[in-house]
């Protein structure tokens, strides 16, 4: 009797085997993970995911970079041990993923002609983030990156200059998203657009301005590159159609709480008091007498009327400090993050390049009138009244000292919220001065690049071996093609 229980059991599990194995696809499959995702959806995913991470990484890692902040403790990073990365000074995984992201946008526009409205911001966040990558590490994956897919899992390094001027470069992937733009006049709007709400007048202007940049990035290399680089920057401010106003800028505001509030309020407390003003930044406010220092630090805990930086880079085993003694971050980045904004490209910064621009004599114009519409702009960003007499008296004048000192540490202030462009122009012009770390890991060196993270040492390995030599052992100090200060 058993015996037959059994293989009537036995036949049973078999045709129950049989029903699961045929439809297996339909039961196992998640209905809340789509394989195929809408173009608005990933623009969306692209523009948060993209600013809310490296607004978060400019906080603890390219604020210590550029001297806006110092840390009081964990400071290996702020004494340039750059290959330890602590709470933050890797962006190499956040800006591949959202340039993998992007590409599938532009892939689905290659294949479905009313996805064609997305072709212009895609283009735009490619050249924008691929950017952002080359000028942070130099040498870069990037014509054969992002071909997983089809089995390319070791892209070689393109050459900086290649990243910049090649086919399918920043600056090719910039005229093409305006020619995309110009030519665009089907019915179907943009979604997902959390910049500029669909309005792609605005991303021409965000692409042009982000052309000025690139251009001033690499102006050192004019004479060494078959580009006109003044030429071109005429030709941008002849057209006009560059952001102007601060209602052209590309930024979101976060929240004022979660999910989307600023990442630095969503830590622990412990986490938030490790950063303080930095000495370079106390020093350049007072020299100002810049009103801006009260929205982007606060007074110390001993007395909320003084604001005191320290030296960035000290070494806790021989240092003992207060916390008391210094100027914590400013409420914007914790308890008041709904109006900080997350910071693409601005009017201001716009303006600042343009005004260097002049100044050298690559256009057309006035670099004070585009250096004084330049700080406007910064100080209504920031929302701070600016003082009356802040461009007519002071080192805020024009041409009260170095006219590019004073343009570049005007846009040193205003990126405090994206303040690796800030240690990039460092690196490019020399500005504003910095102070030497207390105790410099770099053999008082001054890092000019972030290395490679260890990962690509596994995983690319041949390819990783030539942009190491290329960097002197992927060093920290080795200059990227465009730094010839």
């Amino acid at each position: 009797m058993k015996s037959i229980q059994s293989i009537a059991f036995l036949m049973v599990l078999s045709l129950a085997l049989f029903g699961c194995k045929k439809h297996f696809e339909d039961i196992n499959t998640n209905v809340n993970s789509p394989v195929n995702v809408e173009p608005d959806l990933l623009l969306r995913q692209v523009i948060y995911n993209s600013g809310d991470n490296m607004s978060y990484e400019g906080f603890v890692a390219g604020n210590l970079l550029s001297q806006h902040f110092s840390m009081v403790d964990f400071n290996l990073f702020d004494r340039h041990n750059l290959s330890q990365p602590q709470l933050g000074g890797n962006p190499w995984p956040v800006l591949y993923k959202n340039l993998r992201d992007n590409e599938i946008i532009l892939s689905k526009v290659e294949e479905d002609e009313k996805y064609r409205v997305y072709e212009g911001p895609a283009r735009i966040m490619k050249a924008y983030l691929a950017q952002m990558l080359t000028d942070i590490y130099g040498d870069i994956p990037y014509s054969e990156a992002l071909q997983g897919a089809s089995g390319n899992v070791t892209p070689k390094y393109d050459s900086q200059e290649d990243v910049y001027l090649a086919t399918g470069g920043i600056i090719d992937q910039l005229d093409r998203a305006i020619a995309a733009i110009d030519a665009y006049n089907s019915v179907e709007t943009l979604g997902g657009d959390i910049l500029f709400n669909g309005d792609l007048n605005k991303w021409r202007r965000f692409a042009s301005s982000l052309k000025i940049k690139a251009l001033m990035r690499i102006s050192d290399r004019d004479g060494d590159v078959a580009l006109d680089i003044p030429g071109a920057l005429q030709d941008l401010v002849t057209e006009g159609m560059y952001m102007m106003t601060n209602a052209d800028n590309a930024t979101f505001t976060f929240s004022s709480s979660q999910p989307n509030s600023f990442r630095m309020q969503q830590l622990r407390v412990g986490d938030f008091n490790l950063y303080v003003m930095s000495k370079t930044a106390d020093t350049i406010y007072q020299a100002l007498n810049d009103p801006r220092f009260e929205v982007l630090f606060r007074g110390t805990g001993n007395d909320p009327l003084i604001y005191n930086g320290l030296i960035n880079g000290i070494d806790n085993s021989q240092t003992t400090i207060s916390l008391s003694d210094y100027s914590l971050p400013g409420t914007i980045f914790r308890e008041n993050t709904g109006v900080l904004k997350c910071n693409f490209m601005t009017a201001w910064e716009t303006q600042f390049l343009l005004a260097e621009a002049a100044l050298k004599g690559y256009i057309s114009a006035a670099p004070q009138t585009l250096y004084e519409e330049g700080v406007t702009n910064a100080f209504a960003y920031w929302n701070v009244a600016m003082p009356v007499t802040y461009l007519t008296l002071g080192d805020a004048a024009y041409g009260a000292t170095d006219p590019l000192e004073q343009i570049i540490t005007q846009k040193w202030i205003g990126n405090c919220i994206n303040s690796y462009e800030s240690w990039i122009e460092y690196s490019r012009t020399g500005f504003p001065n910095l102070l030497p770390v207390s105790a410099s890991l770099n053999g008082g060196m001054y890092p000019v690049r972030l290395p490679y993270p260890a990962d690509e040492g596994a995983l690319n390995a041949a390819n990783y071996s030539v942009a190491s030599a290329s960097t002197n052992g992927n060093s920290v100090n080795a200059k990227v093609w465009w730094d010839v200060f």
